[in-house]
């Protein structure tokens, strides 16, 4: 078999020549305005905003950072310029029932126009109204009125007082009431001892008299009440006519403005009606309202006033609306309230709206995870676009916490488009879990998280980086720099083919880059500058790593580099701490001896091994019983551990180094420890690919490099894993000056050879392993082991028997 031979240095990694670009610096080349590399996400927003169809809202998903919210804001604000402002929409008050607010749908600019024609009106009236009431015209209306009324009552009373005399009677007014007395023939009062003396016929007469007239003038007096009542309604009907005198003018004005909306006509005439009941109101010169007058400035005016909840007078296009904090009030508006008096009170003048008031019409933007996390958010969401309507609500009164009375407003009509951000997750969990979701949001936007890595890509990424530079307000870049954050971008991608879409990454890249120029007062951003920021990210972030590497060194953690030992081998592991991750080496061992066939994971058998790791275990043993002595039972037992791990062990990028460990403790053959390796395998020895490859190697090479290199100290890797290296200069150099080595294998036996220097072997015709190689060892112990375990020894007949300890 021939041994595998290591990569060249110029496999190492996809390094852009900055002289293949066209320009010196970004400044020379226009800023590439487009998204590169999404076109399926572009179609599908386009789709998802074509189509009128109730229940085609949106879904962008992608992970954080790809640029979903700048490119679907870019798409639907360039859509919402093709379209008109949408409707103003206002609240006012409902003169019938208080309590359910009135919504008036308006033209764009119209609600404001409103508002302020009310506003206007309210301030008008309040001056107009108490100057008319304090008019000679008015004054001598009233006047004539009360004088009429005195009159009438006087003439009443002078009637009866005329017949009374007649009879001989005086009628007689104090401050007590009336009182009827006889007179004689001159008209002067009996006394009492002169009516005595009368005679009884006469004096009876009298008295009958009295009685008549005292009745009459009973009867006169209940008159009187209803001489003011008419009075009353007189004054009423008087002041009413000069109230409208003042009114009508204003109003009929304003209704001639808004003669097309019928709804508004309704309103000016209620208003009109009530100005008229309560005209008191503007009446107290002492208490007039503030002006201007304010839709929260709680006064008898205030019911007057208009809310315009949606408010378009300055728009344009169709609204395009991110909401960064998506509550439910947020979402759907709410009902403030003013404390009056110790009781918290609410009017319409109090609604707010929320992100689908502001969004009617055009489009609302929305974090996914956010939405979900806030009570209520989500549910008040699918309601409002299930019903089409924005209907206003306290949850506590949705969940019927709340009993208290409370404003009902008129639902407001709603149109228009909802896109959700978010991660592939998240998405696949609404579209299992929840019902409703696939029937409003039938469309979704997959973001890219990288593309192809060609010429004309990179022409474009090169003007993308421009754009982000222009943006962010820096300096240019040269193309020295551009090429840079072109690799780096790869390098984000894990794929030399490939350039990652991670806009936000390649932003702040750009802005850290931008620091460092500017240290040296340089005028352009170079090379050393792109590499300078990339150090210095690391740098912010490598604490972790650098106090795993010093254990390493100071031998805390045991990793040997050099010599051969049975049963151990360098795997490959990587840590990631939020947005940094580094690979470095751990060492794993295996003990083998004659067993039932049972190899125990020791990670697994703790529960510090994830499933994909423990899968990784079961398909080594596969590969070994289809592989080893197929005539016979396999007779084996083995541990293997990741020793000095005190984590969770995941993933199966390391099964292939723990089956080389394994075949060495079998065939007792040492395994070279200047090499480490990564790879998974299958039940048919084929090594298969793995992730974080360059982590991993430059996580064994900063080893090696701190402890010296030797010159033999290298890599094994699974070969398809070769179109993802985008390693460090730092290593590239060192495998160009022969210091380190990367080899990429297919299959179980291209590795054996390198980590032990003797060949793997194949069977041959006769179903054998040549002998002396790694296979025929492998398989001649495993054999020495079936058969000890078929023929065990027998115990010695001297052997005392022990008693079971206590």
């Amino acid at each position: 078999m021939k041994k595998i031979s290591s990569l060249a240095h110029t496999q190492l990694a996809q390094k852009m020549d900055p002289d293949s670009l066209d320009f010196e610096t970004t400044k020379d080349i226009q800023g590439l305005t487009e998204f590169v590399g999404q076109s399926r996400a572009f179609k599908a927003i386009e789709l998802g905003i074509g189509l009128n169809s109730k229940g085609y809202n949106l879904y962008a998903m992608g992970p954080s950072g790809v640029g979903k919210l700048s490119m679907v804001r870019t798409i639907l604000e360039t859509k919402a310029k093709e379209q008109p402002a949408p409707f103003d929409y206002c609240y006012i008050y409902n003169f019938d029932d208080p309590q359910k607010p009135i919504a008036l749908q308006l033209p764009a600019g119209k609600g404001c126009e409103l508002r302020d024609d009310m506003q206007a009106l309210i301030e008008d009236l309040s001056i107009s109204i108490p100057v008319i009431f304090e008019s000679d015209e008015y004054r001598t209306r009233m006047q004539k009125i009360s004088d009429e009324t005195t009159k009438e009552q006087q003439n009443m009373l002078t009637h009866i007082s005329d017949e009374a005399k007649k009879s001989e009677l005086s009628i007689l007014s104090s401050a007590e009431g009336f009182t009827i007395l006889p007179v004689n023939k001159k008209g002067e009062s009996l006394t009492t001892e002169q009516f005595t003396r009368l005679p009884k016929k006469e004096r009876d007469e009298k008295e009958a008299l009295i009685t008549q007239f005292s009745q009459r003038l009973a009867n006169l007096l209940k008159q009187i009440p209803f001489l003011h009542k008419e009075r009353r309604r007189k004054e009423k009907e008087a002041k009413r006519e000069f109230t409208l005198m003042a009114v009508d003018h204003f109003i009929e004005e304003i209704k001639k403005k808004y003669a097309q909306f019928p709804l508004v006509i309704n309103y000016l005439s209620a208003v009109e009606r009530d100005v008229i009941l309560n005209v008191k109101d503007f009446l107290k010169r002492d208490e007039s309202p503030p002006l201007p007058l304010s839709a929260d400035s709680k006064t008898e005016f205030s019911r007057y006033l208009v809310n315009v909840v949606i408010d378009n007078c300055e728009r344009s296009a169709a609204p395009v609306i991110y909401e960064e904090n998506p509550s439910y009030l947020n979402i759907t508006g709410r009902m403030e309230h003013i404390a009056q008096f110790g009781t918290l009170i609410t009017d319409f003048s109090l609604i707010r709206p929320g992100a689908l008031h502001k969004a009617n019409g055009g489009y609302l933007i929305i974090d996914a995870l956010k939405l979900l996390h806030e009570p209520f958010a989500w549910e008040g969401l699918k309601r409002a676009l299930y019903a089409s309507q924005i209907k206003i609500e306290l949850p506590e009164h949705i969940q019927g916490l709340l009993s208290t009375a409370s404003l009902d407003p008129t639902p407001i009509p709603l149109a228009l488009k909802v896109v959700l951000l978010g991660d592939r997750t998240t998405y696949y969990l609404l579209c299992q879990f929840d019902p409703d979701f696939d029937e409003l949001f039938k469309v979704a936007a997959d973001f890219e998280e990288d593309i192809e890595r060609n010429s004309e890509t990179q022409k474009q990424y090169a003007q993308l980086i421009a754009n982000l530079a222009h943006k962010a307000q820096t300096l240019p870049l040269h193309r020295s720099a551009v090429a840079a954050i072109l690799d780096h971008s790869t390098r984000l991608a894990q794929d030399q083919q490939k350039l990652s879409t991670h806009l936000r990454a390649i932003k702040d890249l750009i802005i850290e880059a931008n620091y460092f120029a500017t240290q040296h007062t340089g005028q352009v951003v170079h090379l050393e500058d792109v590499q300078a920021a990339i150090a210095a990210a690391i740098a912010r972030q490598d604490r972790v790593r650098q106090n795993f590497y010093e254990s390493i060194q100071r031998n805390f953690v045991l990793i040997q580099t050099t010599g051969e030992t049975i049963g151990q081998i360098n795997g490959l592991t990587v840590i990631e701490l939020g947005h940094f991750s580094f690979g470095h080496p751990t060492r794993i061992t295996a003990i083998v001896h004659p067993g039932s066939g049972h190899i125990i994971d020791i990670e697994r058998e703790v529960e510090l091994s994830g499933p994909i790791h423990a899968k990784g275990v079961l398909i080594l043993t596969g590969f070994l019983v289809g592989r080893y002595v197929t005539d016979a039972s396999f007779s084996l037992s083995a541990s293997l551990v990741f020793e000095q791990t005190y984590g969770t062990v995941e993933g199966d990028s390391a099964s292939a180094a723990e089956l080389y460990c394994l075949l060495s403790a079998i065939a007792q053959i040492p395994l070279k420890q200047n090499l480490a390796i990564t790879g998974s395998i299958n039940q048919y020895g084929d090594i298969q690919a793995i992730g974080s490859v360059n982590e991993k190697i430059e996580g064994f090479f900063d080893i090696c490099h701190m402890r010296g290199l030797t010159g033999d100290q290298g890599v094994i890797i699974p070969a398809i894993n070769m179109q993802n290296l985008m390693l460090k200069d730092e290593v590239i150099a060192a495998v160009k000056a022969k210091k380190f080595h990367i080899y990429p294998v297919t299959t179980i036996d291209d590795a054996l050879i390198l980590l032990t220097d003797i060949p793997a072997g194949e069977r041959g015709k006769n179903g054998k392993f040549p002998r002396g190689t790694v296979n025929y060892l492998v398989e001649k112990n495993l054999e020495k082991f079936a058969k000890k375990m078929q023929h065990p020894p027998k115990k010695r007949h001297n052997q005392k028997k022990r008693s079971p300890s206590l």
